[in-house]
């Protein structure tokens, strides 16, 4: 799926709530001990089948019922050292997937990141630390079909423990990873220690749900 690497997202370098915003006192929520499972995630056996790979197509928005995500989808490319490019920091509401790599709902493993806050106060991935197991996550894509992923596994890593192949490695089914910054905040440097990683995988499709 390309290149992507280097443990930190790059959005986690710069603008961060904790320190600027309003919410001083309230930090992201963080994924707790039993959202974090330490074999490779992987549905369990009440968890939705996993669904046959789609036809690639590029996802123009993506829905997080559970926390209440909406939000519009841009491309993202690769900085120097291999870390994924942020969404533009002035749309709080924006996310972004790895326009070089897997579009969601195709073979392999696809890449959307997020910021967790702005100078402005939280953004769109704000409260990706609490989601759980079972959770669902909704794709719309260019063809008019809607993708839906159910969630494995939530987790995070600080930045030099980031385990690139387990998040960004291949895969045989259709898999999803939801990325923003976590793992505590470093008040010295002005920076996020780490990311909070949803791990997904294909189990449903709602062909021409949406027109635009």
């Amino acid at each position: 799926m390309g290149p992507v690497g280097a443990g930190v997202v790059a959005m986690c370098l710069g603008a961060a709530l904790i320190v600027n915003g309003a919410g001083a006192a309230d930090p992201p929520p963080q994924p707790g001990e039993a959202r974090v499972y330490p074999d490779e995630p992987r549905p369990a056996p009440n968890d939705p089948p996993p669904l046959a790979p789609l036809a690639s197509a590029a996802p123009i928005r993506v829905r997080i019922p559970a926390i209440s995500v909406d939000a519009p989808l841009t491309g993202l490319g690769l900085e120097d050292g291999g870390r994924l490019a942020a969404p533009p920091d002035d749309e709080v509401n924006l996310a972004g997937w790895y326009r070089s790599g897997t579009a969601p709902g195709a073979g392999g493993t696809a890449i959307v990141a997020g910021h967790v806050d702005t100078r402005e106060g939280p953004a769109v991935f704000y409260h990706l630390g609490e989601l759980h197991r079972g959770n669902t996550v909704e794709v719309d894509r260019a063809d008019g079909d809607t993708a839906i992923f159910t969630v494995d596994a939530i987790e995070v890593y600080r930045a030099e423990q980031f385990p690139d192949r387990r998040v960004y490695g291949a895969a045989k089914g259709a898999e999803l990873r939801l990325i923003t910054c976590g793992a505590g905040f470093d008040r010295a440097e002005q920076r996020y220690l780490g990311n909070v990683v949803a791990f997904a995988h294909l189990t449903g499709l709602v062909p021409g749900r949406h027109t635009s």
